[in-house]
């Protein structure tokens, strides 16, 4: 359905995908996507991830550089003469059975990347880096969608409750005319029965909206890291009920692709994986590596430690190859072109069900808005038909059930409407987040 679907719609005026939960017009669900963001759990896992992911790509740009350390140790040695060492020992004139030993040195290693297997995994940890940082806009576009969802089902569900209470009252009303036609002897036995059956159905509807009602906050709470009930007094109060704002251009495929963080993510997954196939297949090559030991060492006292005469140093080229384990490394790579096969076809039904997400929003958000359309129309007319039965009906021209009908028709359109409208709303926010709303896709995570 896609752009022909939105330009179906009377809009005046577009949103900024950035901020979108702006465009419904309603500050407390902008303040509550707000709380959201900053105090949500979920985003705090895909932060300490990202932390994780960047610690990860340090360690592979370490290893590609030299490494040193520096050593030491100082020792004081107690020979006994009841020993074989010992006795011999002291039987050498001037033996002294207290010593002393000192060392110092510095040591250097490097591993020679001459067949890139290191710079694989470098690149291999930059795009996991890449990809949790993508990630964690996709769980903050995630978050916002899932506040304002839940925000705007229980504003529907408020509405719902109000509509259902102001049928009560208006049932309560018909049944306390129809007692006294019956106290008059105008009404029957049965048209009572009628309509204190009438009000009980009526009043069975509202607990189911009140459970309702109390799993959509307390969702919220938990979906603001908050316990069940902190801002319940926030989300009592009545507030203008959100409208599914416009949405006038959904932009290319390409564009979609960029905007969309759970794309590119799958995006940097196959380049992850692709570099691992790659530092799989240089453990076929030798690799090299240069060591050196530059030092001091002594046994007498450390007056003499840095002298000449206790210098030390070593010099050292290595060679590691793996020369008869290829069936190792053949299964290696079988593994790691697998992991990329799956990487690839992943991001590939990634794309196809980020259009059909587009697809589905779009097309309910304008089905939806229709049907509240056609909803309203009848709800007018049913009103007025409602009003002529009842009064038809007290002056006797009408039967009761002819009153009920109009009163049942008014109400399930009244709730129809309040449905189809709650469910375009959330449509947009649908709309929104499977366009990539929420983010620009050259800004770069905080943490």
């Amino acid at each position: 359905m896609g752009q022909a679907a939105l330009d179906q719609r009377n809009a005046t005026a577009d949103v900024d995908l950035a901020q979108w939960w702006d465009g419904f017009g309603v500050p407390e669900m902008t303040q509550l996507v707000s709380l959201a963001l900053t105090q949500n759990l979920d985003l705090a896992q895909a932060s300490a991830r990202l932390q994780q992911a960047r610690a990860g790509l340090g360690l592979a740009n370490a290893a590609l550089l030299p490494s040193a350390s520096v050593s030491g140790q100082a020792a004081r040695v107690h020979q006994s003469v009841e020993t074989p060492l010992g006795r011999v020992l002291n039987s050498q004139p001037g033996f002294d059975r207290y010593g002393s030993s000192y060392e110092v040195n510095l040591n250097a290693g490097w591993e020679l990347d001459v067949f890139g297997g290191l710079r694989q995994e470098r690149e291999a940890s930059r795009s996991d880096y890449q990809a949790s940082e993508a990630g964690l806009v996709a769980v903050r576009l995630a978050v916002a969608a899932q506040t304002a969802d839940l925000y705007i089902a229980l504003r529907g569900v408020q509405r719902r409750q109000a509509i259902a209470l102001r049928q009560v009252e208006t049932q309560r009303s018909l049944l306390t005319l129809v007692k006294q036609l019956h106290g008059k002897g105008l009404a029957a036995d049965f048209e009572l029965d009628q309509a204190e059956g009438s009000l009980a159905q009526v009043q069975a509807a509202v607990p189911a909206l009140d459970v309702a009602r109390e799993q959509l906050m307390n969702a919220l709470d938990v979906l603001l890291g908050k316990a069940p009930g902190t801002y319940r007094a926030l989300l009592t109060d009545s507030a203008t009920f959100p409208t599914a704002p416009s949405i006038s251009r959904i932009g290319t495929p390409a564009e979609l692709l960029r905007r969309r963080p759970d794309l590119i993510v799958a995006e940097h997954r196959v380049a992850s994986a692709n570099a691992r196939t790659g530092v799989a297949l240089a453990e076929y090559y030798p690799k090299f590596s240069l060591g050196a030991m530059l030092g001091s060492a002594s046994s007498i006292s450390s007056g003499n430690l840095f002298t000449n005469g206790a210098s030390q140093s070593a010099g050292l080229l290595g060679l590691r190859w793996r020369l008869f384990d290829f069936a190792r490394i053949n299964a290696q790579i079988d593994l790691s072109r697998g992991q990329e096969a799956e990487a690839l076809a992943t991001y590939r039904l990634s794309v196809l069900r980020a259009t059909e997400e587009v697809e589905n929003a779009l097309t309910a958000l304008v089905r939806r808005d229709e049907q509240a359309g056609y909803l309203s129309s009848g709800e007018r007319s049913l009103a007025k038909a409602r009003d002529a039965s009842r009064l038809r009906y007290s002056k006797g021209v009408v039967n009761l059930v002819e009153v009920l009908q109009a009163d049942d028709s008014l109400l399930r359109t009244e709730d129809g409407r309040a449905q189809a409208e709650t469910e375009a709303a959330r449509a947009a926010v649908a709309a929104f987040k499977a366009l990539g709303g929420g983010w620009s896709p050259d800004a770069r995570p905080n943490s």
